[in-house]
């Protein structure tokens, strides 16, 4: 039997349409609606509605309401207290709460559809700012990015459009609200999940991330897989994969760092681009610590260390090691460069250059000493030959 096409009945298909949402969570809505108008009424009469129950029977083809009261607990004695005229008196009255209620279950139904996306990234465009935070477009609603949330060096435009993670929806006193992140480290593994096909399918894992956002990122890769470079699949050719994810991320290094069971190996990977480094690993039983000493070379001492410290608090996040370094004396440094000495004394330098200079200028003094000794010759002869003639 075909459904009539009645006025009510093409409202609440319209409106279930273009909300998204079923029928039947409308017609419940409307139903709370039509009590809560009652009540109000019969409060005004000054009749009791605390000691009461109240259902709603309402027909979907027309819309017609009837309420049923009765009291607490006793439901044979159900009766039906519809005012006259209640219909038109209902409408009226019930529209604020019917079009709140709509909104409340609208809102449910798209926080349910983005639950299902947390921890994922979202395209949006920024509408506003509150103070620090930022109000975002998302599509069917709108999100929110918190101050510490914001990448502190990146400066963001109205109606400007960019990628996001979506971390959480959070509850407040004004209802669920989503929240968005670019500062998470979270953040930088989805976007190499993106842009690299390895990462996504699970053939190359990305298994720590230390992160201090907009300035550099470390990231250490494994592939239990043979024949995958983790390294080389995140970097791309010509580092195209690796530059999309700076791009991203305003400009923010990013150094991809290859896993490696071995602490001390993965610690001196840690610590690049520094290099000749010795690492002796120690733990603090009263502090609980994990403790890695690192001797480095005066020359790459500040390389291990960065600019205001950056390189060794991030490897110190990457591996869970507290790191400290130490300069290596000059003269160990010397030694690890190929200086030595013959039974003599004399220090001998192994520099094949060094030691060309030193023949070079041997062969310039013999050179001089032999032509000295031709001059000296001549004047001799020359002394000699008048007496040889007066002979």
């Amino acid at each position: 039997m075909q459904t009539p096409r009645t006025e009510f009945a093409q409202a609440l298909r319209a409106i279930a349409t273009e909300r998204g949402l079923d029928a039947s969570v409308i017609l419940e809505t409307i139903k709370q609606a039509i009590i809560a108008a009652y009540k109000r009424d019969a409060r005004e009469r000054g009749e009791e509605t605390e000691e009461n129950e109240y259902d709603v029977e309402l027909n979907p083809i027309n819309g017609e309401a009837k309420i049923f009261s009765w009291p607490l607990e006793k439901l044979e004695e159900k009766k039906d207290v519809t005012p006259p005229g209640f219909g038109r008196i209902a409408a009226q009255t019930a529209k604020q709460v019917i079009h709140q209620k709509i909104r409340e279950a609208e809102k449910g139904a798209i926080m349910e559809e983005f639950s299902a996306r947390i921890g994922n990234l979202i395209s949006g465009t920024i509408l506003r700012f509150d103070g620090a935070d930022v109000r975002v477009d998302i599509g069917r609603t709108e999100a929110l990015m918190l101050s510490e949330e914001r990448i502190p060096s990146e400066h963001l435009n109205s109606n400007q459009r960019l990628t996001f993670l979506l971390k959480e929806i959070r509850e407040t006193p004004r209802g669920r609200i989503i929240i968005l992140s670019r500062s998470d480290p979270e953040f930088v593994r989805k976007l190499f999940a993106r842009e690299v096909p390895e990462v996504a399918s699970g053939a190359v894992e990305i298994k720590v991330i230390a992160r201090e956002p907009g300035v550099r990122t470390k990231i250490s890769v494994f592939s239990n897989q043979s024949g995958v470079d983790p390294v080389g699949s995140c970097v791309g050719q010509k580092g195209v994969r690796v530059q999309a994810v700076t791009n991203e991320l305003g400009g923010e290094r990013v150094d991809i760092i290859p896993w490696n069971d071995d602490v001390g190996e993965f610690l001196k990977a840690a610590l690049a681009p520094a290099e000749g480094l010795s690492v002796s690993l120690e733990i603090d039983e009263d502090a609980g610590v994990k403790v890695a000493k690192v001797a480095a070379p005066e020359d790459q001492l500040s390389l291990a260390i960065g600019k205001d410290g950056q390189n060794v608090r991030l490897a110190a996040k990457l591996t869970g090691f507290r790191i400290e370094i130490e300069g290596l004396p000059s003269e160990k440094v010397e030694k690890k460069e190929g200086v030595s000495e013959d039974k003599s004394g004399k220090s001998l330098s192994d520099s094949p250059a060094k030691a060309q200079k030193s023949k070079k200028k041997k062969s310039t003094a013999k050179k001089e000493s032999g032509k000295s000794l031709k001059k000296k010759s001549k004047k001799k002869v020359s002394e000699k030959s008048p007496k040889a003639g007066e002979a």
